[in-house]
């Protein structure tokens, strides 16, 4: 009797164990999925170089959405634009705003920006989901005047084309479609974003 107690304690000993065990291989099993696709949501697609010598305070300010490959959270909106601002903690303050066709209001969202690398360089990371961040990485720049610029995301399906009027010319819409093209998105899918002068 004595013996069969020190054996089932011994059973339950081991099995306390490789619970413990699993359960930490769990958690490092976690920790390392969450940091790759932490890692892959800041990431660049192929070939996409980020600008250097950006300047964030040239940057700043109010830019209209000229044309975007599709996603959920723009899906239906016209009018669309975002306005950066700088943190107190240094930061950026992003306000990305639209007009939703169908339901026929405005929808705003707020967000948060910071420099991935080095803060001269157009790569940043963007929340608007608590601790999840996503690629904004600037990778054509007007960069004597600052009034367009080529937007991608972490991968090939996140394209933006962003401009300080919400109009531009049809030069500067082929040169972003030529140059999205080359670096492998897809341009026929691309959305050009209406923009009604009447609505504030």
């Amino acid at each position: 009797m004595i013996g069969t107690i020190m054996l089932n304690s011994q059973k339950i000993t081991l099995l306390n164990a490789s619970v413990v065990d699993l359960i930490s291989i769990m958690r490092k099993a976690t920790l390392l999925f969450l940091l790759l696709f932490l890692n892959g949501c800041t990431g660049l697609p192929d070939g996409v170089k980020p600008v250097v010598n950006f300047e964030l305070n040239r940057y700043l300010g109010k830019w209209y959405e000229i044309a975007r490959l599709d996603h959920s959270f723009e899906r239906g909106m016209d009018n669309v634009s975002a306005e950066y601002s700088l943190r107190e903690d240094g930061g950026v303050k992003v306000i990305n705003r639209g007009f939703l066709v169908e339901d026929k209001e405005w929808r705003q969202a707020e967000g948060k920006a910071y420099f991935v690398e080095t803060t001269d360089k157009g790569y940043l990371k963007v929340s608007f989901f608590g601790p999840f961040y996503g690629t904004y990485a600037v990778f054509e720049l007007d960069r004597e005047n600052y009034q367009h610029a080529f937007v991608a995301g972490p991968d090939t399906s996140y394209l933006w084309l962003l401009a300080r009027k919400p109009e531009v010319n049809d030069g500067l819409i082929n040169q972003f479609i030529q140059r999205a093209d080359s670096l492998g998105f897809n341009t026929d899918d691309l959305i050009f974003v209406k923009h009604d002068p009447m609505k504030p």
